[in-house]
């Protein structure tokens, strides 16, 4: 980026020009987000590379304060009473569509290449979603209905478990290949642990926060303290998040858990209205910049290894939700179409890709670098697949469902 030209410029530019392609995107049937992730591609280093490497590095903190506030706002509907009423189907859904991604990709994986080290690995990153492209066609299109709470569940507890499966499926790869290079291994169970001591501390942290946001909230009258405290209060926690090297996604869930299952519904209903007010700035901002990260040039490098991954993960994630569904009881529209709406994948995969890419390097070995860099190109080539195609299914999963109202139902309920 030339040092004449202001971020600021360049930000408002962006939200512009997202805005209007995102509403051309409603008038062809999609998602408002596809327009908004096609402007940040076209600004971003595939293309112009007007926002480059340099000028995305110093903006990353809006994506992890978008995500603090998507976080936010899935706890918000994960309401107990709603819960209860889907019942043991949430969890066996979880469960399955979890660990289907998980051993769809890894048998898949080693079917096609012999090596237990890259199909474990990339099994493991085949659970991680994508929360903000389901929540943001959720809001988009107003969607009601228990497909809706049993999404807004399933996006914002399967990245623990997620995290989870990464945690104890890399630790034995990465063992593997140390045995390969030394001879000697490492302790599998210490390694295999450190995902939960993360997840305990999202858990922790956001309980105690979200018990104290709670405290601040429920003595404010106005609209415009508690949009103030809750603007405030998420960004504190996102940062405490990135700061502590914990879960910003888990963390700020809990929150939003706390405040619906502690608070009356008429304060809850207060913070959620403000919110709506702050989100469609912030999905234009979120899917602009992961829509600038995307690197194009790295769709023909796609290869086979790819396409398994690709397919394999779809067929675990829909298949597993079905699955669960099923055994845990859940109605028919949920066996039907959950499985559509759980697709998408970008940032915690991405991120977790660069972890094993940085974690192999240290190996040393030819066959450690080359799983490494075979999985940071392969998961980011195929997060294009996914976060463009998963917000579509998406909504088609809630329109057959028949969740998304008519335009005249959003009228009258505004």
């Amino acid at each position: 980026m030339s040092p004449h030209i202001s971020k600021l410029l360049l930000i408002g530019v962006a939200i512009i020009v997202s805005y209007y392609f995102g509403e051309i995107a409603r008038k062809l049937k999609l998602p408002s987000l596809t327009g908004f992730m096609i402007v940040g591609a076209i600004f971003g280093e595939s293309v112009l590379n007007i926002f480059d490497e340099e000028l995305m590095g110093s903006l990353s903190f809006m994506t992890e304060v978008a995500l603090g506030f998507v976080a936010f706002l899935i706890g918000i509907e994960l309401n107990l009473g709603s819960l209860k009423k889907l019942g043991f189907g949430i969890i066996s859904i979880i469960l399955a569509e979890s660990f289907f991604a998980f051993i769809f990709v890894a048998v898949g994986l080693y079917a096609l290449t012999g090596d237990i080290s890259l199909a474990l690995i990339f099994g493991a990153m085949a659970p991680a979603s994508a929360p903000a492209g389901t929540v943001a066609v959720i809001q988009e299109y107003h969607a009601k209905g228990s497909l809706t709470k049993a999404l807004y569940a399933v996006v914002g507890f399967d990245d623990g478990l997620a995290i989870i499966i990464y945690g104890v499926a890399f630790a034995f790869a990465k063992n593997i290949l140390i045995n390969e290079a030394s001879g000697t291994g490492m302790n599998i169970l210490i390694t295999s642990l450190e995902p939960l001591k993360e997840i305990g501390l999202s858990l922790a942290i956001g309980t105690i926060t979200g018990f104290l946001f709670c405290q601040l909230v429920r003595q404010l009258e106005t609209m415009e303290s508690i949009l103030i405290i809750v603007f405030g209060s998420v960004l504190l926690i996102t940062g405490l998040s990135v700061t502590l090297h914990i879960s910003l996604i888990l963390t700020n869930m809990v929150v939003g858990f706390v405040l619906v299952n502690t608070r009356k519904q008429f304060l809850v209903s207060k913070v959620s209205e403000e919110l709506n007010i702050i989100m469609p700035i912030l999905f234009i901002l979120f899917f602009f910049l992961a829509g600038a990260h995307l690197q194009l040039n790295q769709l023909p490098h796609l290869g086979l290894i790819g396409l398994v991954y690709m397919f394999a993960r779809s067929a675990g994630l829909i298949g597993g939700a079905r699955f669960g569904a099923i055994v845990g009881g859940a109605e028919s529209k949920i066996k039907k179409y959950l499985g559509l709406g759980i697709l998408s994948q970008a940032g915690v995969a991405i991120g977790l890709s660069l972890i094993v890419k940085h974690e192999l390097s240290q190996i040393g070995t030819s066959h450690a670098f080359k799983i490494g860099g075979a999985v940071i190109m392969t998961v980011t080539a195929t997060s294009i697949f996914f976060e463009i195609l998963g917000p579509i299914l998406t909504k088609i999963a809630l329109k057959k469902a028949g969740e998304i109202p008519t335009k005249s139902m959003v009228r009258n309920d505004k």
